[in-house]
């Protein structure tokens, strides 16, 4: 029997379109660059995106870097694609009546990195686009200062009781086995990483703006807001951008990519730490810098704090040459 095959004339259109998470550190603050949103498509702003034209573009990263220099007069420098966000829907918003029946959007999500001093403050401001710490946008993923209060107080008071309620199609995990390896409830440590499972349970669980946006839910039922909604599924693209470079940073050094050329090893601390989401044992940091050879002293010396001078660093290209996956290997929660 010869497989069928639908026809192509029955399939809805597509466009391609691609999103950039671009993200910068900038006194301690890891940051998500965002645009306004275009006239009828509500207030939140959004990542930079635009249409993949294959008459202009010969690839998907040349339109890629092509359209976010002409939303932000930004050059980007490291670019790595993400995944492909095609979901049904994706698109639909109340509040972007008639634009729900023309082609299907799909879009590819790229992270890129960007050093803060290197832009011009100027011709990025005329732009619209404003960096947003990126927890405005996911304030339960900051452990710097400790257990996130909003986690016992709005989060898991929500999410419990949503576990617990019978569904139709039972879902292999379960909720709660989710929850519990997403959240670190019981025996299981909280994981940095899992940042993408966090979020889409909050959505799935109808406590994001989004789930009101995308019509799952009428209401999230929070006097609160649980971070910045943006639109469409941008957040969503973010919280994969931030789970990549979590991740990333612990076997390749792209965390260079938003480092000065010459730093202090507190500077590079700071850095991995707005990254991570968690504070690092000062010695134990300088142990596994040093241990992994991924920085070499340049001489200089910074007075920058007021205090003793701090010597200078910089990043130790040599290493890439010598190792497969030169990172910085975090170990436990300092």
């Amino acid at each position: 029997m010869q497989p069928s095959f639908p026809d192509m004339d029955d399939i809805p259109p597509l466009r391609i379109g691609l999103n950039a998470a671009i993200v910068a550190v900038t006194n301690h603050t890891p940051s998500i660059l965002a645009v306004p949103a275009s006239p009828g498509h509500g207030p939140a702003d959004g990542l930079p995106f635009g249409p993949f034209d294959p008459a202009r573009h010969r690839t998907f990263e040349a339109s890629l870097r092509a359209s976010v220099e002409s939303q932000t007069a930004l050059n980007l420098g490291y670019v790595e694609q993400l995944y492909t966000f095609g979901d049904r829907g994706r698109q639909m918003r109340s509040d972007d009546a008639g634009h729900g029946d023309g082609p299907h959007m799909v879009s590819v999500g790229y992270l890129a990195l960007t050093r803060a001093d290197a832009e011009n403050p100027e011709a990025l401001h005329a732009t619209g686009a404003r960096w947003r710490d990126w927890y405005e946008l996911f304030p339960w993923e900051d452990w710097r200062d400790g257990r996130p209060g909003m986690l016992d107080a709005a989060i898991l008071p929500r999410l419990l009781p949503w576990a617990g309620e019978k569904i139709a199609n039972p879902q292999n995990p379960s909720r709660m086995a989710r929850i519990r390896l997403a959240f670190g409830l019981n025996d299981f440590p909280w994981d940095e990483e899992r940042v993408l499972d966090r979020y889409e349970l909050l959505y799935e669980a109808g406590l994001l703006a989004e789930a009101v946006a995308d019509q799952r839910v009428s209401s999230t039922g929070l006097t609160v807001p649980l971070g910045r909604a943006m639109r469409f599924d941008h957040r969503r693209i973010a919280a994969t951008a931030v789970q990549r470079l979590r991740a990333k940073i612990k076997y390749r050094p792209v965390i260079f990519e938003l480092m000065p050329p010459d730093f202090t090893l507190t500077q590079l601390q700071t850095t991995v730490e707005a990254i991570s989401g968690r504070h690092l044992h000062k010695q134990n940091f300088r142990r596994l810098v040093e241990g992994a050879e991924l920085v070499e002293p340049t001489g200089a010396a910074s007075s920058a704090t007021g205090g003793r001078p701090a010597a200078l660093y910089r990043f130790r290209a040599k290493i890439l040459e010598e190792r497969p996956a030169p990172g910085l290997r975090l170990g436990g929660r300092g």
